[in-house]
């Protein structure tokens, strides 16, 4: 018998975005963009804190949440070894009022923090964490900005 979702844990927020491991932001994304009816403008941010390049390419509908490209900055990067595998699905992101809550219930529900918080270059300094789940799924917490808009 399964457990009524009422009565599970779930991520707070709003889905933000949904992250994808890559050799190569150059070589892939203009394929990613096409497969997924999405815009990319080409826009490559480093993030020094994470060890990574990051793209993000948009749904032509606004509403839709945004897909993030990742690749290693270097051989030490954090996502090296998922790009030796072949790359591929890497996470979900979701947007949330207070990120200190939201790793709170991560934790209560199992997860494991794998990141603390820490600034992301990628969205203007806002804090970002880590949540690998019980069920094996990765989860990356965006504070949401102060002003309430969408990165």
């Amino acid at each position: 018998m399964s457990t009524p979702i009422s009565e599970t844990w779930a991520p707070q927020g709003s889905f933000h975005h949904v992250g994808f491991v890559v050799a190569s932001i150059e070589k892939s994304a203009d394929s990613f963009a096409q497969s997924l009816g999405a815009e990319w403008d080409r826009h490559i941010i480093h993030d020094p804190n994470q060890g990574v390049r990051v793209t993000f390419l948009r749904s032509r509908h606004a509403t839709d949440p945004l897909f993030e490209l990742v690749e290693p900055a270097g051989e030490n990067a954090p996502v090296q070894t998922f790009v030796k595998r072949g790359g591929g699905l890497h996470h979900v992101c979701y947007e949330v009022e207070n990120l200190e809550e939201a790793l709170t219930g991560a934790r209560d529900a199992g997860g494991l923090i794998t990141r603390p918080p820490l600034p992301a270059v990628a969205f203007a300094g806002r804090r970002i964490a880590w949540v690998y789940t019980k069920a094996k799924l990765l989860i990356e917490y965006l504070e949401r900005s102060g002003d309430g808009r969408r990165a």
